[in-house]
Order: structure tokens, then sequence, then C-alpha cells
């Protein structure tokens, strides 16, 4: 069964910015009707109204925390009771911040942890059944070029990044026999809010993405005949998480350390 955007619905979290607004672009181009998650919802409201307007579909806001506790089955439910039935997930939201870890705000890494990891997982876990019961089509998760080594500065977003493309690549296996496609794509430093957030330059090592390139190489990967677990990028960032694989686990940390500024 190959990859379906009309008469699905998509739901991409983080849509509020960045990249979360071009998956949300590109499949509404190709047909998908939206749900649309972030905390903000002016934005979310915005963005409704304008791809409902550009391309005949229908978007749903929904202001959502995603870092709280239970939020993935919060919004299953919710969704539910609205009869919406998802057919794909994009689990973009996340963010990260650059520094040494002693110097970290605790409450920060708790909420990056809470996000970038637990709603992923809870995410997925609470959608999967359907999106594996309909097939048409996919789970995709954000990684990062971050999760092929250590990130000292970045020691908790890398970490993070790492579980993400761990989890992705291990229930794609899992789900091998059903016609549901499984993506985690990583990308390298890419032009978004992101590094406002991390409040740093420091961490932008690389030639910077568009958004725009960055979900035309996950939906190419989705739209092959047999879709990869996992797609990086961007080919210097595709040789340097090859190259980190390769290294010495000493070396790569030492290299990433000094590009990272830490």
């Amino acid at each position: 069964m190959s990859m379906t955007y009309r008469g699905t619905v998509a739901l991409v979290t983080g849509a509020s910015a960045g990249l979360g607004v071009e998956f949300a672009r590109q499949w509404a181009e190709r047909g998908a009707d939206l749900v649309l998650v972030a905390r903000r919802l002016d934005r979310l409201e915005e963005l409704a109204r304008d791809l409902e307007k550009r391309y005949d579909i229908r978007a749903t806001p929904i202001a959502a925390d995603l870092a709280l506790p239970g939020a993935g089955a919060a919004l299953h439910a919710e969704l539910e009771g609205r009869g919406i039935r998802v057919h794909t997930l994009i689990n973009n939201a996340g963010f990260g911040s650059h520094g040494a870890l002693l110097e970290q705000d605790p409450a920060q890494v708790d909420r990056m942890i809470q996000l970038n990891v637990a709603a992923v997982a809870g995410l997925t876990r609470a959608f999967l059944p359907d999106l594996v019961a309909d097939g048409r089509g996919a789970l995709v998760t954000l990684a990062s070029v971050a999760a092929y080594q250590p990130t000292p500065a970045m020691a908790v977003y890398g970490a993070t990044k790492a579980f993400v493309l761990s989890f992705t690549e291990a229930v794609a296996y899992e789900t091998r026999r059903s016609p549901l496609r499984v993506l985690a794509v990583s990308p390298g430093p890419t032009s978004t809010e992101f590094f406002d957030v991390v409040g740093s330059r420091d961490a932008m090592v690389g030639k910077v993405a568009t958004a725009e390139q960055v979900v035309t190489t996950a939906r190419r990967a989705l739209e092959r005949g047999t879709t990869p677990p996992s797609v990086v990028a961007g080919l210097g960032n595709r040789l340097s998480a090859l190259a980190s694989g390769l290294a010495p686990r000493r070396l790569a940390l030492t290299v990433a350390g000094r590009a990272l500024k830490a």
C-alpha cells in the first residue's frame, strides 16, 4: 500500500513555527486534512485559516502543552471525542539549550526531557494502534544529527535526540509487517526559531538548511517504495553522521565538544 495524503488526517506537533509549519504546508498541499498542535493558539488559528484557504482542506488547531505528563493520551481522547481519526502523526515538537549541564536551569532540563522524550513516546503509543490499523499514513519523528554522537554543551538535547532516533527505528522494525511508514528524520542546523530558543549560535555547526529542504527530504523518504527507518537531511550531515559512527567514541566526543564550543 502506498502512502496516501488526500482523505487522511495528519497531526503535526510544534505546528506554530518552523518545521511544523512546513510539514503542515506540504501535507496540506497534497490534500491531507490537519490537526495542528502547539501552545500558541493564535498562531495555530492563523495557520489553519491560511492552509484551508490555499489548499481547500480542513485544519483543526488545538492548543496543548505536550510537556505535561499524559498529554499524548489526553490529546488522543480529545480527538476521539471530536470524531477525528488520525492517519499520520508527525512528532515535531521539541527544543534544545546550549551550555554546560552544571549551568542549566533544572526546570528547563526537566521540561526538555518531558517534551523531547516522554511526549514523543506517549503520543506514539496513544496513536499507533490507529496508524497501524489504517496503514495509509506515516509516523514521523524529528531526531537530529546530534543523535549520532555525544554533544557536550548540549548534553541533554543530544541525548534526547539519540532516544528519538533509537526509539523510532525500533518501532519501524516492530511494525514492519504493517503498511505504516515509520521514519526518523535527522536535520542539521535549520533556519527556524530553534536557535532563538537555544539562545546561542555556537550550536549552529555546518551548513544551514531551510525548513522546506528538511521536510522535502522526509516526505521523499516516506514516498519511496521501501521507507528507511531513518534519514539524515543534507549531504554534509549524512557524511558527518557516518564519520561519527566510524570514529572511535572518544575522538567523536572530542570533535563534537570543540565544534559546539563546550
